[in-house]
């Protein structure tokens, strides 16, 4: 993608992952039928049902997956499922809210597409308070900074899982055997800190970034799908072995680390960005809430069988990551290293989004002779700031429990019952449904506000809990 259609071109929300890594969002976008056919069927470039289908289960599968196991820790043996069950029947309402309004704008104003930004602007022009209607426009601007927010908080918590996980195999090695059947105490041998492999990975991430066009991170995407999907399955195979007696876990987790689920639950459910790009892209756009809501039930049933099988194998051991917990014998080990090599590349898939939105504002504004020196500034600046950030906070349990209280909560559940209010309301609403919006988005600004007090409160006077063990344990 070269720097001057960057330029150029409208930024279009794209997802909080690789929608379709072998086209640009924009290329996507521009590739519809005439304006107003809002219909599109049979178009060469468009994806079938299932490949919708993939795209919106990888969408949701990554490193909040791994830390659903220390959730459901956070909230209790039986609370914990449950409460996936809810945000996940939340989060999916939400998304379906989303796209009821897309729609609802794509046949008033004969647009072909709208994405989640345009959406809430449109949403706010429609609103009965005519100050929401003069300021319809920092409806985009909220969006934008919040994807921004998320996205770039999904990079930071990349560099504490790498870390993590790269320290743990190193200083394993030595002890790192081929029987992954026994328990051992496992010596770990001391090597730098996990600051110092964040930055060891910097340079190799800035490379990364560097590669600006899609079709080109193709090839890496379909490399960290595999390696994912390889060590998920690994993780399913040691977890439902001899698990221990679940007597002693607690039913209800104390209420304060509740907040902290709640945000990495969130974090792990805020998928709603890529909702509208994929229900753009299909051959038969009617097919696409039957998809959402199939692949969300499996997203759903994933998340609460890897949390709960998780915990109930490693008790009050679990760290923030599953992978940090998998014995220490070399099948095992190896898995934490693919894995780590799927969030490596996905890193560059992850940034794209802020990228698309913050460096055509810099290159703009630069002498056409300096766009491509400028363009590559602001991408390393940008990793290097997720790198700080991620020094700063290097507990991945922290990272992703602020991330999803944070910018998430406001993507997931705040924003959209808003939404359908501001968009429907003038048009006559029950008050039975603008009720249910109200709850949804106080509830979810709730968890907003405690689930960021906790969390900070958390990095600041960190509780006595051991929830970083540097070993590694397996059950005979």
């Amino acid at each position: 993608m070269s720097t001057q259609r960057l330029r150029n071109e409208d930024y279009h929300d794209y997802s909080s992952t690789d929608v379709s890594p072998e086209e640009s969002p924009s290329e996507g976008f521009n590739n519809l039928s005439s304006p107003g056919s809002y219909q599109r069927f049979g178009q060469s470039n468009s994806t079938t049902w299932f490949q919708t289908l993939i795209h919106l289960l990888k969408g949701n599968i990554g490193t909040g997956l791994l830390g659903l196991p220390l959730a459901v820790k956070n909230a209790g043996i039986v609370m914990g499922p449950i409460s996936l069950l809810v945000i996940g029947i939340v989060a999916v309402h939400c998304m379906g809210i989303l796209v009821k309004c897309a729609h609802h704008f794509c046949r008033r104003l004969n647009k072909s597409f709208v994405d989640y930004g345009d959406t809430v602007m449109y949403g706010l022009e429609s609103s009965p308070c005519s100050w929401l209607r003069n300021h319809a426009h920092w409806g985009r601007h909220v969006v934008d900074f919040f994807l921004i927010v998320t996205q770039l908080g999904f990079c930071c918590v990349y560099f504490v899982f790498l870390a993590d996980n790269f320290k743990q195999v190193i200083e394993a090695a030595n002890g790192t055997t081929n029987n992954c059947h026994n328990n051992e105490t496992v010596i770990l041998t001391p090597t730098m800190d996990s600051r110092l492999y964040m930055l060891s990975f910097l340079p190799f991430l800035v490379l990364l970034v560097f590669i600006r066009n899609l079709r080109a991170l193709s090839v890496f995407s379909l490399l960290a799908n595999i390696t994912m999907l390889v060590s998920l399955i690994m993780i399913y195979q040691f977890i439902v072995q001899r698990i221990p007696d679940p007597s002693h876990l607690p039913l209800v987790a104390p209420w304060k680390t509740y907040p902290l689920f709640f945000g990495t639950a969130i974090f792990a459910f805020e998928g709603i960005g890529m909702v509208l790009p994929l229900e753009n892209k299909m051959k038969d756009p009617r097919k696409f809430p039957l998809i959402l809501y199939l692949g969300m039930v499996i997203v759903t049933i994933l998340y609460i069988s890897l949390g709960c099988l998780g915990y109930l194998q490693f008790g009050a051991n679990i760290q923030g990551s599953i992978t940090l917990n998998l014995p220490n014998c070399w099948l095992y080990q190896s898995v934490k290293l693919l894995y780590s090599i799927g969030i490596f590349f996905t890193y560059a898939l992850q940034f794209y989004v802020p990228a698309e939105i913050i460096i055509p504002f810099f290159v703009s504004r630069a002498p056409e002779h300096c766009e491509l020196v400028v363009d590559l500034f602001v991408r390393t600046v940008l990793v290097c700031l997720t790198c700080i950030l991620a020094i700063l906070i290097p507990r991945l349990d922290l990272v992703i429990s602020l991330v999803g209280s944070v910018s998430s909560s406001a993507l997931a559940l705040i924003i959209p019952p808003l939404l359908e209010v501001t968009t429907f309301y003038s048009e006559g609403m029950s008050p039975l449904t603008i009720f249910k919006d109200a709850l949804i988005s106080v509830l979810g600004f709730v968890g907003f506000v405690v689930g960021t007090y906790e969390a900070l409160y958390e990095l600041i006077q960190p509780s006595n809990a051991p929830i970083f063990i540097n070993s590694t344990r397996a059950f005979i």
